[in-house]
């Protein structure tokens, strides 16, 4: 099996989805996407594969959350897209779906 995790290296449980990845002996992809983020209509094409909105995937425990507090899903990928840390990780791709592995365990439902 084939995984991609939009991965930040000093998450805690960014680094644990990773480990569970690993030991099921899934081909991961990892994507630091502080350092590569993902396109505007990546990010879209993953939440709506995840079944979530932009707002469902955004980083609340970021200060620059509270300004989009009822923000339309435009907006939020806007500020997304102009300041990757508040996407929230980690976002995980496999051939059975997409989920935001918080937990960590969440990303079980895909392998």
């Amino acid at each position: 099996m084939k995984a991609v995790i939009y991965h930040n290296p000093n998450c805690g449980t960014s680094r644990k989805t990773l480990d569970i990845l690993r030991e099921s002996g899934a081909a991961v992809t990892v994507i630091e996407y502080l350092k590569t983020p993902p396109a505007r209509e990546e990010l879209k094409r993953l939440y709506a594969r995840a079944g979530i909105g932009p707002a469902e995937g955004l980083r609340r425990k970021d200060p620059a959350a509270a300004a989009l507090e009822g923000a339309d899903d435009e907006a939020v990928l806007d500020a997304m897209i102009a300041n990757p840390i508040l996407i929230e990780r980690p976002l995980v791709e496999t051939d059975k779906g997409v989920r935001l592995c918080r937990p960590q365990d969440k990303v079980r439902e895909i392998l």
